[in-house]
């Protein structure tokens, strides 16, 4: 299977552009490299590859200045996926992108589920909700996956900004009544490469699932459990006080969903992909930066 991905710069890209080998041959592409929001760009790479499939890791996710620059997450997260469906729907080539589990609000008091009524907070969910209902038009065979809470080795996921910050104060606030499971790129990226094997064999199995792993915490335990882990591996020389704080007590333009948890058990049925613990890969990432950090 060939595979074209866009935004190999961020955590998810980078992660599918290290699974290329002889079965799944990926080539990435960074927005300097592919321009989601310029038809032009996505046919001359589209030319240059030949893929079977395109998987769209390219998105605006900055959710708070997306409030103020509308135009441009709407560009990012919603026409460029009609464009993408049209060409992918007119070229036989399948697509697989990532959603957010900021297209609902966050008021169930369960994990939501994939037919669930989307409602979102702001602009950055409502561009991406835009974005799955124009892929959905444009194109049949897609699997529209949505994620949360994603941390990995690019980009800029909520473990390295705790650590940051625990490197600079002794005392932590972090959201407390806020609740999801984290999502390890590495573990999104080896779904992704599952999902879409199996699909391109089975007509049934295109549609909208959920990725999620276990356990779900809050905001703050998740703060706690990466600075004890990152004390314990060398990454920290002390362990700062983590305090748990309301949303309210947060200066946000946006509200957040409070409840991020995502249902997972239609993938698992469809894939034979059960959730799985984002522990061991906190470990690992935590591990290699302790390591990295020895060898200065």
């Amino acid at each position: 299977m060939k595979v074209l991905v866009t935004g190999r710069r961020g955590q998810v890209g980078s992660e599918l552009a290290g699974l290329n080998d002889a079965e799944y041959h990926v080539t990435a592409f960074d927005r300097s490299e592919l321009d989601v929001t310029r038809s032009g760009s996505i046919e001359r790479r589209i030319d240059e590859v030949e893929p079977d499939l395109i998987v769209n890791c390219a998105a605006y996710t900055a959710v708070d200045l997306a409030e103020n620059e509308p135009q441009l997450a709407y560009a990012v997260n919603a026409d460029a996926l009609d464009t993408l469906g049209r060409i992918c729907r007119r070229r036989g080539i399948s697509i697989v992108h990532l959603s957010t589990d900021y297209v609902f609000d966050g008021r169930k008091a369960e994990p939501y589920h994939e037919d669930d009524p989307p409602n979102p907070l702001g602009v950055y969910g409502a561009s991406k909700l835009a974005g799955e209902e124009l892929l959905r038009n444009a194109i049949d065979q897609h699997i529209i996956l949505r994620v949360s809470w994603v941390f990995g080795r690019l980009g800029r996921s909520f473990v390295d900004t705790i650590l940051r910050l625990a490197r600079e104060r002794d005392t932590l606030s972090v959201v407390d009544d806020q609740i999801g499971a984290p999502s390890p790129a590495t573990a999104i990226a080896q779904t992704i490469r599952r999902f879409s094997v199996l699909a391109s064999n089975s007509a049934t199995q295109w549609g909208t699932y959920h990725f999620t792993t276990t356990p779900a915490l809050s905001w703050c335990a998740f703060a706690r459990r990466i600075v004890s882990l990152a004390v314990h591996y060398g990454v920290l020389d002390r362990l700062p006080q983590v305090r748990p704080i309301a949303s309210g007590e947060w200066p946000s333009k946006v509200r957040r969903p409070q409840n991020s948890r995502l249902d997972g058990q239609k993938a698992a049925a469809a894939f034979q992909s059960p959730a799985e613990s984002w522990e061991p890969h906190l470990h690992a990432y935590l591990r290699s930066l302790g390591h990295h950090r020895g060898k200065r």
